[in-house]
């Protein structure tokens, strides 16, 4: 699920940076930036998509980061992009209310590079990463629970469930008894605390995925709410979008993947009709599909950057018909996380 968002061509707006983007040619292909026109970078990081559309065309980026340190780390290139480039600290499900605040609306395209960014994983004292010991955290930004605020507080029950549905873990009950039963001993504030307790549960063999993924996958997801942003996003790049303006998503995991695939189709679909009512009912499609199902990396760029070996781009053109109501997004969520929100011990 990692993006390494980051570096764009060497010669595009601000001169390189420290991350290579996953999938950089083929997000430009599909959002086609033209002069004149706004765009969103929804999830800014180390600026490397900014740095391409910029140097793409003569055209505005907003860019979006919950984390301060990308947005304060992006100011040299705002001041290379010489009024281009506006920076926003917010979520980007609010890109559409920022959009127009800002003077950016409508939009003519919007790119979303879904997970935590290399530069996250590569910070200890973020806690995003197993395989270096720091404060179990994990938060990107704002003030709210950290990772070792769930693993302390939620019930078993719960933490197995999020651990099942967040990170796909099958031995999730088992991890999440190991969690209860550890930290009646002992707080768990490490990381390495945390994926010593997984290791102990979990085996794996030789060369094959560390035992703690999922279950740092699972926590980090549910701290930062990221599949409840991913929909609020994709609905909110609906509003702000204008006709012909285009969304491209990029995304690392099943989960993410799926709500992508699945509005997208929802959205781009006619309502169906029948011999027993030739009427179609429902609103008409408000985005036509650019990309036939998803795009893949190349071969060579996964042998250059192995952090790009999951990724999945799908991208979309918005229609002339206005944004769909928003009453079924809840659907989109898997294993009914619209309804759960963590249930803490009493």
């Amino acid at each position: 699920m990692t993006t390494g968002r980051g570096v764009g061509p060497t010669d595009a707006a601000g001169g390189p940076a420290r991350h290579l983007p996953v999938m950089l040619t083929e997000v430009l292909a599909h959002l086609a930036p033209k002069d004149a026109a706004t765009y969103v970078d929804g999830t800014f990081g180390a600026g490397g998509y900014t740095r391409a559309i910029l140097g793409a065309a003569d055209c505005r980026v907003l860019a979006i980061d919950r984390d301060q340190t990308a947005i304060a780390a992006g100011a040299d290139l705002v001041l290379a992009a010489n009024g281009r480039l506006t920076l926003a600290e917010d979520r980007f499900s609010h890109l559409d209310i920022l959009a127009a605040n800002l003077g950016f609306a409508p939009l003519d395209g919007v790119v979303l590079d879904i997970g935590v960014s290399s530069m996250q994983l590569d910070q200890a004292e973020r806690g995003f990463s197993f395989r270096r010991d720091g404060p179990l955290d994990m938060r990107m930004g704002g003030d709210v629970p950290s990772a070792a605020d769930l693993v302390a507080d939620l019930e078993e029950a719960e933490l197995a469930h999020i651990i099942w549905s967040l990170g796909e873990e099958r031995f999730s009950r088992q991890i999440a008894k190991a969690i209860v039963t550890a930290r009646a001993e002992s707080p768990i504030t490490r990381t390495t605390q945390l994926a010593e307790i997984v290791s102990k549960v979990v085996w794996a063999k030789p060369g094959e995925m560390h035992p703690a993924t999922r279950t740092f996958q699972a926590l980090r997801i549910a701290v930062n709410e990221e599949l409840h942003e991913l929909v609020r996003a994709l609905a909110a790049a609906e509003r702000a979008l204008k006709p012909g303006g285009r969304l491209v998503v990029v995304t690392f995991h099943s989960l993410e993947d799926r709500i992508v695939k699945t509005f997208l189709s929802h959205r781009s679909k006619a309502p169906s009709a029948s011999r027993h009512m030739p009427q179609a009912e429902g609103p008409a499609p408000s985005f036509r599909l650019i990309a036939k199902g998803m795009v893949e990396p190349g071969s060579e760029e996964v042998a250059g950057n192995p952090r790009a070996r999951s990724a999945k781009l799908r991208a979309a053109e918005r229609t002339e018909t206005p944004a769909h109501p928003d009453g079924d997004l809840a659907g989109l969520l898997p294993a009914d996380l619209s309804q759960r929100r963590g249930r803490r011990r009493s």
